[in-house]
C-alpha cells in the first residue's frame, strides 16, 4: 500500500467535500457508509467505510491522497486503496470495488429531508448553523453530531440539506453476502458522527477545519 506526505503549517485551514452520503445496515450485520464527493479539494472521488458484525472497520479509498485525508480525520482498523466505480442512476447507487459491491434503492424525502428544504443552502452549510443544530441531531437522529472533534486536532461541521430514505439494498463484502436491508444498529465507530439509524442518502456539506494544509 502507498503512502504520500504532503502538506504543511496552516492551523485553521478549513476544507470544503460537497456531495452525498449514504448509509446502510444490513441483515449480516455489517453497515456501510458510502461518501460520493462532487467537489472537494482532492477532487471528485468516491469512498467507502464499511464496519462489520465483529467491529472491523475498513476504510475503502480511490488514491492514496484521498486515504490520508481520510483516515487523519477518522478511525480504521484497515485501510484498502482500489479501484472504486460509484453509478448514481435514477434512484439506483451503485458502488463497486474489489472488495465491495453494493446496490441501494433511494427512496422518498424523509421527514427531516422536508425541514432541511426550508433552510437555505448557504445556511444550512454554514459551521454557525451546524453548531446550532447539533443538540437537536443528537436528540433526534440517534449517534448523529453536526460537529465535533475529529483525528488530529481536526474540527468537523456537517451541513446537511436533504435526506431520502433508502428502500432496499444487496450486494457483498469480501465475498459475503450482505443480506436484506437493516437498520444501521449499532452505531457505526468511524468518528465523532455516525450515520442515521434509519437507512438514508444525505446531500451535505462536509467542512473539516485542520492544524495541517493538504496539497496534492
Amino acid at each position: 500500500m502507498t503512502r504520500r506526505t504532503t502538506g504543511g503549517a496552516a492551523r485553521g485551514e478549513r476544507h470544503r467535500f460537497r456531495g452525498s452520503i449514504a448509509g446502510a445496515g444490513s441483515t449480516s450485520g455489517t453497515r456501510v457508509v458510502v461518501g460520493q464527493w462532487r467537489e472537494s479539494p482532492l477532487g471528485s472521488f468516491s469512498d467507502a467505510m464499511v464496519e462489520t458484525a465483529s467491529g472491523h472497520r475498513v476504510l475503502l479509498a480511490p488514491r492514496p491522497e484521498v486515504a490520508e485525508f481520510i483516515e487523519a480525520t477518522y478511525r480504521f482498523d484497515e485501510t484498502r486503496i482500489e479501484p472504486v466505480e460509484m453509478v448514481v442512476a435514477g434512484r439506483t447507487w451503485s458502488f463497486r470495488s474489489p472488495s465491495l459491491s453494493l446496490d441501494l434503492t433511494v427512496g422518498g424525502r424523509t421527514p427531516v429531508g422536508r425541514l432541511l428544504r426550508w433552510v437555505p443552502a448557504r445556511v444550512a452549510e454554514s459551521p454557525a448553523w451546524c453548531a446550532l443544530t447539533d443538540p437537536v441531531a443528537r436528540v433526534v437522529l440517534r449517534g448523529v453530531r453536526t460537529r465535533g472533534t475529529a483525528g488530529n486536532g481536526r474540527r468537523e461541521w456537517y451541513g446537511a440539506t436533504d435526506t431520502r430514505a433508502v428502500t432496499a439494498a444487496g450486494g457483498r463484502f469480501d465475498g459475503l453476502e450482505l443480506g436484506d436491508l437493516a437498520p444501521v444498529d449499532p452505531p457505526c465507530r468511524f468518528g465523532f458522527s455516525s450515520t442515521p439509524r434509519r437507512p438514508s442518502v444525505t446531500e451535505v456539506v462536509t467542512t473539516v477545519e485542520s492544524a495541517q494544509l493538504y496539497r496534492q
